[in-house]
């Protein structure tokens, strides 16, 4: 295989260059950092901002345009954060608002960006407002910022209607005066109700704080929840948790939504058009004009009701969960990619493409396992199965036009721990019986950065998660400067992929004739072949291999394939 000579990563200049583009977020490879699992700074076993700062110069290295960093919001933390109880202010568990602002601002000098996590759907139960909801009692103003009502039955003992919580029971909680509040996920997590002005005006004003702040966009929790429909219709006897995803709900993905994002898109065009203190912003401050940008997690029925999200006047992106829960199938995946690409051309948006997150099993386990088990998966399966195929569809999703996701370890190869002990686990959805499997633990164990320490370079007090042992081999150490670790695969196919003009940004691939179960695809003068059966196969030399998954032999016109491996040509 051709050897592939990287740019130097400490060039800030080059990396500045690409991120002042206005439309960097059309092929931007974005980097989830879950804060309480990437790097802890003082030795307390939680992960913190301070942590994320210091390992900000891995991430250039690494190759990535921006970083998406989970919530790390003042919160209880009844859902790792995703219970906000003050939106403009930092959780003491990761720092506070000064290490907020010198994260963003190492980042930029870095020539990255940072994208923050808004969660516009519910707060937390000790958010101000609804604190005071409950504590006023029925008749109160402030229940109208939520979704209170009287019950059902003789005396109001039952919910208000039959919605489920994501996370298993009613959707309903009852406070003591007799009323009863929804909550689609965890009852600390009341819905707000976005028909209130104060609800809009309040989260306006939360864009703006973070945005003045220096933010280059935001991850948009629960996109498709936040408009509910009229009257909060009973949904009926159906199962209601296989139905997500796959049909409209009377509380998803209504189309109420989209006026929300419209008012949101033209705050944020305001700060894109905006000049700095000194004349136009582009002069040494490419992150002020170089564009911000709103990212849904918008779980719809079909790519093209997620296409109406990233409409021109609303939303640039939307995570594409129907790529991330296709199996590991040559035609499955060539219909999902083709699909995107067709529904997002329409509407002038980029496809995004993502394997894993903080919500789902890694794809180094997902893909170590049988088809069909979904992507909550309690099986380790067969760990070197699960490994090669998750670098080859790494390499596959960077091919594709658009924009990638890539999730903290993922470079690492780390599979998910699907053995961690009950009493050590957090996940809400673990303590409610029904409802998601609850093992959403097992994909955020801290990630490892050296061979040994108390944590492997996580911190130096431990981890809030046990992590396996085997992960020393594993850490960012013991990979660095290994030419076949899965680290440096990462690295030099980002490298790559910064490099050569006909990846990233586009709308089509043209497809070439490939044995069963396998795909190929050009973009210009490059190629990209995926083998996704186990069986090893001969294809066309397409040209200089720029990079591989696995060992590929080249004999004169002629490449052997091995299985679950993906090949990167060029051909000019």
């Amino acid at each position: 295989m051709s050897q592939h000579s990287a740019a130097d990563p400490a060039d800030n200049s080059a990396l500045a260059t690409v991120a002042s583009r206005r439309d960097w977020w059309r092929d931007a490879v974005i980097y989830q950092v879950y804060p309480r699992s990437f790097a802890d700074s003082n030795g307390d076993g939680m992960g913190d901002l301070e942590g994320v700062r210091s390992r900000l110069p891995y991430l250039r290295d690494l190759g990535v345009d921006a970083v998406w960093l989970s919530p790390f919001y003042a919160s209880p933390q009844a859902d790792a954060g995703y219970d906000v109880a003050d939106y403009r202010a930092v959780d003491p568990m990761f720092g506070n608002l000064l290490d907020a602002d010198a994260l963003i601002r190492d980042a930029h000098e870095l020539g990255l960006r940072i994208i923050v996590d808004l969660v516009p759907n519910h707060s937390s139960d000790q958010h101000e407002w609804f604190r005071r909801a409950v504590a006023e009692g029925p008749g109160s103003p402030l229940r109208d910022r939520y979704h209170f009502r009287p019950g059902k039955g003789v005396d109001g003992e039952l919910p208000p209607n039959d919605w489920e919580s994501i996370f298993g029971g009613p959707a309903w909680t009852q406070v003591e005066d007799g009323e009863w509040y929804l909550h689609l996920f965890a009852p600390e997590q009341p819905d707000f109700n976005w028909e209130h002005p104060a609800v809009g005006d309040e989260f306006r004003s939360i864009l703006r704080f973070w945005l003045d702040m220096g933010v280059d966009g935001f991850r948009i929790d629960v996109a498709h929840g936040l408009v509910k429909a009229d009257g909060l219709p009973d949904l009926g006897a159906h199962d209601q948790l296989k139905l997500l995803g796959n049909d409209v709900m009377p509380f998803f993905d209504q189309d109420g939504v989209h006026e929300i994002y419209r008012e949101w898109r033209e705050v944020l065009d305001e700060y894109a058009n905006k000049k700095g203190p000194e004349g136009p912003s582009a002069e040494g401050r490419w992150w002020e004009t170089g564009g911000r940008i709103f990212v849904a997690e918008a779980w719809t029925p079909t790519v093209e009701r997620t296409a109406n999200y990233v409409r021109p006047d609303e939303l640039h992106q939307a995570f594409n969960f129907q790529y991330l829960s296709t199996e590991w199938d040559a035609a499955e995946l060539r219909v999902v990619i083709d699909r995107t690409l067709d529904a997002m051309r329409p509407v002038n948006a980029p496809a995004t493409w993502v394997l894993s997150n903080h919500d789902v099993t890694r794809h180094a386990t997902r893909f170590a396992n049988e088809p069909g088990l979904g992507t909550q998966i309690r099986l380790a399966g067969d760990r070197e199965l699960g490994l090669r195929r998750a670098r080859a569809a790494s390499l596959l999703m960077l091919a594709l036009p658009g924009s990638a996701y890539v999730y903290q370890g993922e470079e690492l190869g780390l599979p998910d721990v699907v053995d961690l002990p009950d009493e050590v686990r957090q996940d809400p959805a673990f303590f409610r019986g029904a409802g998601q499997d609850g093992f959403r633990d097992g994909c955020r164990v801290p990630i490892p950065w050296t061979r040994s320490g108390s944590s492997y370079g996580f911190g130096e007090g431990g981890s809030w998660l046990p992590q396996p042992p085997e992960w020393a081999d594993l850490s960012v150490e013991a990979q660095t400067g290994e030419p076949d670790s899965t680290l440096e695969l990462y690295r030099t196919a980002l490298a790559v992929r910064r490099e050569q003009p006909n990846l990233g940004a586009g709308d089509s691939v043209e497809w070439l004739k490939a044995p069963e179960g396998v795909l190929a695809f050009r973009r210009g003068d490059f190629v990209c072949v995926a083998n996704t059966t186990g069986e090893a196969v001969r294809i066309p030399a397409y040209g200089d291999v720029l990079i591989a998954s696995g060992e590929v032999t080249v004999v004169d016109d002629e490449a052997k394939l091995p299985g679950d491996t993906t090949v990167w040509w060029a051909t000019a």
